[in-house]
């Protein structure tokens, strides 16, 4: 005995300087990067074009290419248009030249007709038979021939820009519809004035068309910025903000602001960063409850070893009753000595992996009964009645110290909602713990008559500090429980449409190994 309490007392000082050690890393790594000094300042970026400036550029770049889409055709159709009305005139001339009785017409009437036409010569062609009507004294050689009775969009394009890239001077020959019948009429002309005109019209239009460019891009580039870049520089701060300190609080957004794209992602954003802040509350507590439990653990250590030495002490006498209980109080303080030496493996997510073997689950449950006082006259009177329905025969694959505190801490939970009910009632409020096998899986049911869990808690009833449905509590005992029955390979639930809480658990058998259970039978 003597051996046992030393070898317990010095496995709970080495838990206690092992969680001591421990619980310094969590408390230090749920800082956030953000927040430490030589990080808080975000790295310098280099200077490029932002969101702004680019739907600015881009905004300038689309305006510009559609007046440029605008002014081609335009200027193609104001040559068009000054070579109609340069034909027109002709036609005109061409009816007066025509009425004249033999062609009799004076050189100044025919000077004067060429000069409102703008023309060198006017001729006529009707019925296979070609006449010149006016014409100075010796017309100048054609560079260029224009037919403006049937041009296509491309070819009147590209003719434009071969009067605008021409050389001052260039005779051009321009045929059009006769003035009646069939045939056509054709002036010669100096293209000098028609290429003059169309730089006057183009540098105007082209002035006009930035004018309009400027604007509609200012209208369009603030009409955007108010839609998308403001709301898109905003979330960026939020996220600069949050990453710098996101203890900060968290901005409520209307849910009906705004219904589009950008609504969304403020509040995708929003619901990320309370996750995130609730997260980091979370390990907070974790390091906290860590940094605690050291400290108690430091403590602790001296009172166990205090414990045991009674223990030792009361397993020399020989009384019937206290030989009947000393073995209970033996295999109390070895699990609490086990406690100690595990206490921060929940915190570091490392629950020690289940040694498992086929125990019968009637004792344990009678024994978590004795822990918990159930069933018992106290000098307040009757308590909470614990009700058991277990095969004595039933025995259950898995660890038996896991399996135990998991029993213990959905009858804790039971037994901490009935005790609000004071008076309790035996017959009134009740534990009961079931067992059976169905084939490989061993079902186990906790169930209270309470007032059950309520419907706040159950959305997150097997998470730390969020599953617990009473004031004051963290919500590890079912944290754990569930942990440890994953371990297992089984599972624990809650049982819904019961009177108040029943939660079930499943046990599977671990599979057997075919080779290994003939080659142990044949070594028997």
């Amino acid at each position: 005995m003597k051996k046992r309490s030393e070898a317990g007392t010095e496995a709970v000082a080495l838990a206690a300087v092992a969680a001591a050690g421990a619980d310094a890393r969590p408390a230090a790594d749920v800082v956030p990067a953000a927040t430490r000094p030589s990080e808080a300042e975000a790295p310098r970026q280099p200077r490029h074009l932002g969101l702004s400036g680019k739907l600015l550029a881009f905004t300038l770049a689309f305006v510009l290419l559609a007046e440029v889409l605008i002014l081609v055709p335009a200027v193609a159709a104001f040559r068009l248009n000054w070579l109609s009305d340069r034909l027109a005139g002709a036609r005109t001339a061409a009816l007066v030249l025509d009425a004249a009785p033999d062609g009799m017409i004076s050189p100044q009437l025919t000077q004067e007709l060429l000069r409102s036409v703008g023309a060198i010569t006017v001729a006529l062609k009707r019925d296979d038979t070609r006449r010149l009507l006016a014409s100075t004294d010796m017309p100048p050689e054609v560079d260029h021939h224009a037919d403006v009775r049937d041009v296509g969009p491309w070819q009147a394009v590209s003719e434009a820009f071969e009067t605008l890239l021409a050389r001052d001077g260039r005779v051009i020959r321009a045929v059009g519809t006769p003035p009646r019948g069939d045939g056509f009429v054709e002036i010669v002309i100096d293209e000098t004035p028609l290429r003059k005109a169309m730089l006057r019209f183009t540098g105007n239009l082209l002035l006009v068309s930035l004018v309009i460019a400027a604007l509609t891009g200012a209208l369009v580039y603030l009409g955007l910025a108010w839609m998308f870049v403001q709301p898109m520089r905003q979330l960026t701060q939020r996220m600069i903000a949050f990453r710098a300190n996101p203890s900060l609080p968290v901005p409520e957004y209307d849910a009906t602001a705004r219904l589009d794209e950008i609504g969304q992602a403020q509040r995708e954003l929003t619901a990320m960063q309370r996750q995130i802040a609730e997260t980091l509350q979370q390990k907070n507590r974790l390091a906290a409850l860590g940094l605690a439990v050291s400290k108690i653990n430091h403590d602790l250590r001296n009172l166990l070893a205090s414990v045991q030495l009674i223990s030792d002490r009361l397993a020399a006498i020989r009384d019937p009753a206290v030989q009947r209980f000393t073995p209970k109080l033996e295999a109390a303080l070895d699990r609490a000595i086990a406690y100690c030496e595990h206490t921060l493996a929940y915190g570091r997510a490392q629950e020690p992996a289940p040694e498992r073997r086929m125990v019968a689950l009637a004792p344990m449950v009678a024994e978590v009964r004795d822990t918990l006082g159930l069933g018992a006259v106290t000098e307040e009177g009757p308590g909470i009645g614990f009700v058991e329905s277990v095969d004595r025969d039933l025995k259950v694959d898995a660890d038996p110290d896991q399996l135990f505190r998991v029993l213990l801490n959905l009858c804790r939970n039971a037994m901490e909602a009935l005790s609000a009910r004071t008076p309790n009632d035996p017959a009134r409020d009740q534990i009961r713990v079931t067992g059976r096998r169905e084939g490989a899986i061993v079902f186990i049911e906790v169930a209270d008559t309470g007032p059950g869990v309520p419907e706040r808690a159950r959305a997150h009833l097997f998470e730390a500090f969020q599953g617990s449905a009473r004031r004051g509590g963290t919500g590890l005992g079912l944290a754990i429980a569930a942990e440890l029955m994953q371990a297992h390979g089984g599972d624990i639930q809650l049982v819904p449409g019961t009177i108040g809480a029943t939660f079930q658990l499943r046990v599977p058998d671990r599979p057997v190994d075919l080779d290994a259970h003939r080659a142990l039978r044949s070594h028997g």
